[in-house]
Protein backbone atom coordinates (compact mmCIF):
# COMPACT_ATOMS: atom_id res chain seq x y z
CA UNK A 1 0.00 0.00 0.00
CA UNK A 2 2.96 2.30 -0.59
CA UNK A 3 1.65 5.48 -2.20
CA UNK A 4 3.54 7.12 -5.05
CA UNK A 5 4.05 10.88 -5.26
CA UNK A 6 1.73 11.18 -8.27
CA UNK A 7 -1.25 10.25 -6.10
CA UNK A 8 -0.87 13.39 -4.01
CA UNK A 9 -0.90 17.13 -4.33
CA UNK A 10 2.06 18.92 -2.73
CA UNK A 11 -0.33 20.44 -0.17
CA UNK A 12 -1.73 17.09 0.99
CA UNK A 13 1.72 15.50 0.95
CA UNK A 14 3.09 18.37 3.02
CA UNK A 15 0.26 18.29 5.56
CA UNK A 16 0.55 14.52 6.03
CA UNK A 17 4.31 14.83 6.45
CA UNK A 18 3.70 17.27 9.31
CA UNK A 19 1.02 15.00 10.83
CA UNK A 20 3.32 11.97 10.71
CA UNK A 21 6.24 14.00 12.03
CA UNK A 22 4.10 14.92 15.03
CA UNK A 23 3.26 11.25 15.53
CA UNK A 24 6.91 10.26 15.30
CA UNK A 25 7.87 13.08 17.66
CA UNK A 26 5.25 11.89 20.15
CA UNK A 27 6.71 8.39 19.89
CA UNK A 28 10.21 9.73 20.58
CA UNK A 29 8.90 11.65 23.59
CA UNK A 30 7.22 8.55 25.00
CA UNK A 31 10.33 6.44 24.49
CA UNK A 32 12.49 9.12 26.07
CA UNK A 33 10.20 8.91 29.10
CA UNK A 34 9.38 5.55 30.62
CA UNK A 35 7.61 3.89 27.69
CA UNK A 36 10.56 1.83 26.47
CA UNK A 37 12.74 -0.97 27.75
CA UNK A 38 16.34 -0.56 26.54
CA UNK A 39 16.71 -4.35 26.48
CA UNK A 40 14.40 -4.27 23.43
CA UNK A 41 16.71 -2.04 21.38
CA UNK A 42 18.21 -5.03 19.51
CA UNK A 43 14.65 -6.18 18.80
CA UNK A 44 13.90 -2.87 17.07
CA UNK A 45 16.68 -3.52 14.58
CA UNK A 46 16.04 -7.22 14.07
CA UNK A 47 12.24 -6.96 13.84
CA UNK A 48 12.54 -3.95 11.56
CA UNK A 49 14.72 -6.04 9.26
CA UNK A 50 12.22 -8.89 9.43
CA UNK A 51 9.36 -6.58 8.42
CA UNK A 52 11.46 -5.09 5.60
CA UNK A 53 12.10 -8.59 4.27
CA UNK A 54 8.47 -9.59 4.77
CA UNK A 55 7.22 -6.61 2.77
CA UNK A 56 9.22 -7.85 -0.21
CA UNK A 57 6.96 -10.89 -0.49
CA UNK A 58 3.68 -10.17 -2.23
CA UNK A 59 1.20 -13.02 -1.77
CA UNK A 60 -1.54 -13.65 -4.33
CA UNK A 61 -5.14 -12.99 -3.35
CA UNK A 62 -6.95 -15.90 -5.07
CA UNK A 63 -9.53 -15.06 -7.70
CA UNK A 64 -8.70 -11.35 -7.85
CA UNK A 65 -5.56 -10.93 -9.92
CA UNK A 66 -4.20 -8.90 -7.02
CA UNK A 67 -1.59 -9.40 -4.33
CA UNK A 68 -0.65 -7.99 -0.96
CA UNK A 69 2.20 -7.87 1.52
CA UNK A 70 2.40 -7.49 5.27
CA UNK A 71 2.42 -4.03 6.80
CA UNK A 72 3.97 -5.21 10.05
CA UNK A 73 2.53 -2.51 12.31
CA UNK A 74 0.63 -4.80 14.68
CA UNK A 75 3.47 -7.33 14.78
CA UNK A 76 5.96 -4.64 15.76
CA UNK A 77 3.59 -3.00 18.26
CA UNK A 78 2.90 -6.31 19.99
CA UNK A 79 6.61 -7.07 20.44
CA UNK A 80 8.11 -3.61 20.95
CA UNK A 81 5.26 -1.41 22.10
CA UNK A 82 3.38 1.06 19.87
CA UNK A 83 5.91 3.91 20.06
CA UNK A 84 9.10 1.97 19.24
CA UNK A 85 7.03 0.13 16.62
CA UNK A 86 6.14 3.36 14.84
CA UNK A 87 9.78 4.50 14.80
CA UNK A 88 10.86 1.12 13.50
CA UNK A 89 8.26 1.07 10.72
CA UNK A 90 9.06 4.68 9.83
CA UNK A 91 12.69 3.59 9.45
CA UNK A 92 11.65 0.72 7.16
CA UNK A 93 9.55 3.04 4.98
CA UNK A 94 12.34 5.62 4.76
CA UNK A 95 14.86 3.01 3.63
CA UNK A 96 12.42 1.63 1.06
CA UNK A 97 11.78 5.11 -0.30
CA UNK A 98 15.33 6.48 -0.45
CA UNK A 99 17.32 3.38 -1.38
CA UNK A 100 14.83 1.25 -3.31
CA UNK A 101 12.44 3.86 -4.78
CA UNK A 102 9.46 2.11 -3.20
CA UNK A 103 6.95 4.77 -2.15
CA UNK A 104 7.50 8.42 -2.96
CA UNK A 105 9.32 11.00 -0.87
CA UNK A 106 6.39 13.42 -1.08
CA UNK A 107 4.15 10.50 -0.05
CA UNK A 108 6.38 9.46 2.86
CA UNK A 109 4.19 11.15 5.47
CA UNK A 110 1.09 9.49 4.03
CA UNK A 111 2.74 6.08 4.04
CA UNK A 112 3.88 6.46 7.64
CA UNK A 113 0.36 7.45 8.68
CA UNK A 114 -1.50 4.86 6.57
CA UNK A 115 0.74 1.91 7.42
CA UNK A 116 2.25 2.93 10.75
CA UNK A 117 0.14 5.28 12.84
CA UNK A 118 -3.15 3.62 11.83
CA UNK A 119 -1.85 0.26 13.08
CA UNK A 120 0.56 1.14 15.90
CA UNK A 121 -1.57 3.81 17.55
CA UNK A 122 -5.19 3.15 16.63
CA UNK A 123 -5.59 -0.57 15.89
CA UNK A 124 -3.13 -1.69 18.58
CA UNK A 125 -4.66 0.38 21.39
CA UNK A 126 -8.31 -0.05 20.40
CA UNK A 127 -8.34 -3.66 19.17
CA UNK A 128 -5.24 -5.74 19.90
CA UNK A 129 -4.43 -4.73 23.47
CA UNK A 130 -7.98 -4.98 24.89
CA UNK A 131 -8.40 -8.50 23.47
CA UNK A 132 -5.10 -9.97 24.69
CA UNK A 133 -5.56 -8.32 28.07
CA UNK A 134 -8.45 -10.73 28.59
CA UNK A 135 -6.08 -13.69 28.15
CA UNK A 136 -2.60 -14.08 26.72
CA UNK A 137 -3.07 -17.41 24.96
CA UNK A 138 -3.07 -18.61 21.37
CA UNK A 139 -6.82 -18.07 20.98
CA UNK A 140 -6.79 -14.45 22.13
CA UNK A 141 -3.54 -13.67 20.30
CA UNK A 142 -4.99 -15.03 17.05
CA UNK A 143 -8.29 -13.17 17.37
CA UNK A 144 -6.52 -9.95 18.37
CA UNK A 145 -3.98 -10.19 15.54
CA UNK A 146 -6.50 -10.80 12.78
CA UNK A 147 -8.98 -8.19 14.04
CA UNK A 148 -6.34 -5.50 14.64
CA UNK A 149 -4.57 -6.02 11.32
CA UNK A 150 -7.84 -5.92 9.38
CA UNK A 151 -9.03 -2.76 11.15
CA UNK A 152 -5.64 -1.10 10.77
CA UNK A 153 -5.54 -1.86 7.05
CA UNK A 154 -9.12 -0.70 6.55
CA UNK A 155 -8.24 2.61 8.19
CA UNK A 156 -5.09 2.91 6.09
CA UNK A 157 -6.86 2.02 2.84
CA UNK A 158 -9.63 4.53 3.50
CA UNK A 159 -7.03 7.20 4.26
CA UNK A 160 -5.44 6.53 0.87
CA UNK A 161 -8.79 7.20 -0.80
CA UNK A 162 -9.30 10.40 1.20
CA UNK A 163 -5.78 11.60 0.44
CA UNK A 164 -6.27 11.17 -3.30
CA UNK A 165 -9.69 12.84 -3.04
CA UNK A 166 -8.28 15.89 -1.25
CA UNK A 167 -5.42 15.95 -3.75
CA UNK A 168 -7.89 16.35 -6.60
CA UNK A 169 -6.85 13.16 -8.39
CA UNK A 170 -9.79 13.04 -10.77
CA UNK A 171 -8.66 9.74 -12.30
CA UNK A 172 -9.64 8.05 -9.02
CA UNK A 173 -13.20 9.14 -8.15
CA UNK A 174 -14.07 8.54 -4.49
CA UNK A 175 -17.00 6.12 -4.89
CA UNK A 176 -15.42 3.74 -7.39
CA UNK A 177 -12.02 3.85 -5.70
CA UNK A 178 -13.27 3.12 -2.19
CA UNK A 179 -15.43 0.23 -3.44
CA UNK A 180 -12.28 -1.50 -4.67
CA UNK A 181 -9.80 -0.44 -1.98
CA UNK A 182 -11.74 -1.59 1.07
CA UNK A 183 -12.64 -5.18 0.03
CA UNK A 184 -9.23 -6.03 -1.40
CA UNK A 185 -7.48 -4.78 1.74
CA UNK A 186 -9.94 -6.77 3.82
CA UNK A 187 -8.63 -9.89 2.10
CA UNK A 188 -5.02 -8.75 2.43
CA UNK A 189 -5.60 -7.98 6.11
CA UNK A 190 -6.97 -11.46 6.73
CA UNK A 191 -3.81 -13.06 5.34
CA UNK A 192 -1.51 -10.68 7.20
CA UNK A 193 -3.50 -11.22 10.38
CA UNK A 194 -2.98 -14.97 10.16
CA UNK A 195 0.77 -14.49 9.54
CA UNK A 196 1.00 -12.03 12.44
CA UNK A 197 -0.86 -14.43 14.74
CA UNK A 198 1.46 -17.31 13.79
CA UNK A 199 4.58 -15.27 14.54
CA UNK A 200 3.22 -13.92 17.83
CA UNK A 201 2.05 -17.35 18.99
CA UNK A 202 5.55 -18.66 18.30
CA UNK A 203 7.11 -15.81 20.28
CA UNK A 204 4.67 -16.36 23.14
CA UNK A 205 5.63 -20.01 23.27
CA UNK A 206 9.40 -19.49 23.34
CA UNK A 207 9.67 -16.08 25.05
CA UNK A 208 6.31 -15.11 26.61
CA UNK A 209 7.90 -12.26 28.58
CA UNK A 210 8.17 -10.21 25.38
CA UNK A 211 4.43 -10.02 24.79
CA UNK A 212 3.57 -9.80 28.47
CA UNK A 213 5.91 -6.88 29.11
CA UNK A 214 4.58 -4.96 26.12
CA UNK A 215 0.91 -5.35 27.02
CA UNK A 216 1.58 -4.58 30.69
CA UNK A 217 3.93 -1.71 29.79
CA UNK A 218 6.65 -3.09 32.05
CA UNK A 219 10.32 -3.88 31.55
CA UNK A 220 11.55 -7.37 30.79
CA UNK A 221 12.49 -9.27 33.96
CA UNK A 222 16.19 -9.34 34.72
CA UNK A 223 18.00 -12.29 33.26
CA UNK A 224 15.54 -13.04 30.46
CA UNK A 225 17.71 -14.40 27.61
CA UNK A 226 17.17 -12.69 24.25
CA UNK A 227 19.94 -14.25 22.21
CA UNK A 228 18.00 -17.20 20.81
CA UNK A 229 14.94 -15.18 19.76
CA UNK A 230 17.14 -12.58 18.08
CA UNK A 231 19.09 -15.26 16.20
CA UNK A 232 15.83 -16.94 15.15
CA UNK A 233 14.48 -13.78 13.57
CA UNK A 234 17.82 -12.96 11.97
CA UNK A 235 17.82 -16.37 10.29
CA UNK A 236 14.20 -15.92 9.23
CA UNK A 237 15.03 -12.49 7.83
CA UNK A 238 17.80 -13.91 5.65
CA UNK A 239 15.53 -16.72 4.43
CA UNK A 240 12.59 -14.42 3.74
CA UNK A 241 14.52 -11.53 2.19
CA UNK A 242 17.19 -13.56 0.43
CA UNK A 243 15.25 -16.61 -0.76
CA UNK A 244 11.47 -16.43 -0.40
CA UNK A 245 11.40 -12.95 -1.95
CA UNK A 246 12.31 -14.63 -5.24
CA UNK A 247 8.85 -16.22 -5.28
CA UNK A 248 6.83 -13.05 -4.67
CA UNK A 249 3.60 -12.69 -6.64
CA UNK A 250 3.85 -10.74 -9.87
CA UNK A 251 0.28 -9.46 -9.55
CA UNK A 252 -0.22 -5.77 -8.69
CA UNK A 253 -0.73 -5.03 -4.99
CA UNK A 254 -4.06 -3.94 -3.58
CA UNK A 255 -3.53 -0.24 -4.26
CA UNK A 256 -2.26 -0.77 -7.82
CA UNK A 257 -5.06 -3.25 -8.51
CA UNK A 258 -7.66 -0.76 -7.32
CA UNK A 259 -6.12 2.01 -9.41
CA UNK A 260 -6.13 -0.19 -12.49
CA UNK A 261 -9.75 -1.11 -11.89
CA UNK A 262 -10.77 2.55 -11.74
CA UNK A 263 -8.29 4.43 -13.93
CA UNK A 264 -7.09 1.63 -16.21
CA UNK A 265 -3.46 2.06 -15.11
CA UNK A 266 -1.30 1.33 -12.07
CA UNK A 267 0.72 4.52 -12.50
CA UNK A 268 -0.31 8.15 -12.78
CA UNK A 269 1.84 11.04 -13.97
CA UNK A 270 2.19 14.45 -12.35
CA UNK A 271 4.35 17.38 -13.43
CA UNK A 272 5.63 20.36 -11.49
CA UNK A 273 8.68 21.61 -9.63
CA UNK A 274 7.80 19.77 -6.40
CA UNK A 275 7.51 16.42 -8.16
CA UNK A 276 10.73 17.04 -10.07
CA UNK A 277 12.56 17.94 -6.86
CA UNK A 278 11.50 14.87 -4.87
CA UNK A 279 12.07 12.57 -7.84
CA UNK A 280 15.56 13.99 -8.23
CA UNK A 281 16.36 13.18 -4.62
CA UNK A 282 15.16 9.58 -4.90
CA UNK A 283 16.92 9.07 -8.23
CA UNK A 284 20.15 10.15 -6.54
CA UNK A 285 19.80 8.03 -3.41
CA UNK A 286 18.13 4.87 -4.79
CA UNK A 287 21.06 2.59 -5.57
CA UNK A 288 18.77 -0.46 -6.05
CA UNK A 289 15.51 0.82 -7.58
CA UNK A 290 12.67 -1.72 -7.59
CA UNK A 291 14.82 -4.00 -5.40
CA UNK A 292 17.40 -4.87 -8.02
CA UNK A 293 20.64 -3.73 -9.56
CA UNK A 294 20.40 -0.81 -11.96
CA UNK A 295 19.96 -2.08 -15.50
CA UNK A 296 18.67 -5.51 -14.45
CA UNK A 297 15.26 -6.78 -15.40
CA UNK A 298 12.70 -6.42 -12.63
CA UNK A 299 12.76 -9.51 -10.42
CA UNK A 300 16.24 -10.66 -11.44
CA UNK A 301 17.21 -13.28 -8.82
CA UNK A 302 20.63 -11.94 -7.86
CA UNK A 303 19.40 -8.36 -7.49
CA UNK A 304 16.32 -9.38 -5.49
CA UNK A 305 18.35 -11.49 -3.07
CA UNK A 306 20.95 -8.76 -2.67
CA UNK A 307 18.25 -6.14 -2.09
CA UNK A 308 16.63 -8.28 0.60
CA UNK A 309 19.86 -8.80 2.50
CA UNK A 310 21.25 -5.28 2.02
CA UNK A 311 17.96 -3.59 2.88
CA UNK A 312 17.50 -5.73 5.98
CA UNK A 313 21.04 -4.93 7.10
CA UNK A 314 20.51 -1.18 6.68
CA UNK A 315 17.24 -1.47 8.61
CA UNK A 316 18.99 -3.14 11.52
CA UNK A 317 21.47 -0.28 11.68
CA UNK A 318 18.89 2.50 11.34
CA UNK A 319 16.06 1.15 13.51
CA UNK A 320 18.40 -0.20 16.16
CA UNK A 321 20.45 2.99 15.98
CA UNK A 322 17.37 5.14 16.57
CA UNK A 323 16.56 3.19 19.71
CA UNK A 324 20.14 3.35 20.95
CA UNK A 325 20.46 7.10 20.40
CA UNK A 326 17.19 7.84 22.22
CA UNK A 327 18.25 5.60 25.10
CA UNK A 328 21.70 7.26 25.27
CA UNK A 329 20.18 10.74 25.35
CA UNK A 330 17.68 9.70 28.01
CA UNK A 331 20.46 8.19 30.11
CA UNK A 332 22.62 11.31 29.75
CA UNK A 333 19.74 13.58 30.73
CA UNK A 334 19.01 11.42 33.75
CA UNK A 335 22.60 11.73 34.94
CA UNK A 336 22.62 15.49 34.33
Amino acid sequence: MHMADALLSPAVGGVMTVVSAIGIGYGVKKIAGNAFDEKKIPMMGVMGAFVFAGQMINFTIPGTGSSGHIGGGILLAALLGPYPALLTLASVLLIQCLFFADGGLLAYGCNVFNMGISACFFAYHLIFKPIVTKGMDNKHITIASIAAVIIGLQIGAFCVVLETLFSGVTELPFGAFVLLMQPIHLAIGLVEGIVTAAVLCYVHRVRPELLDSTVENTKLPAGVPMKNILISFLVLTVIVGGVLSLFASAYPDGLEWSMEGVAGTTELEREGPVYEAVNSVVETTAFMPDYGFAGDEEGAPLGTTAAGIIGSSITILLAGGVGFVIHAVRKRNAVA
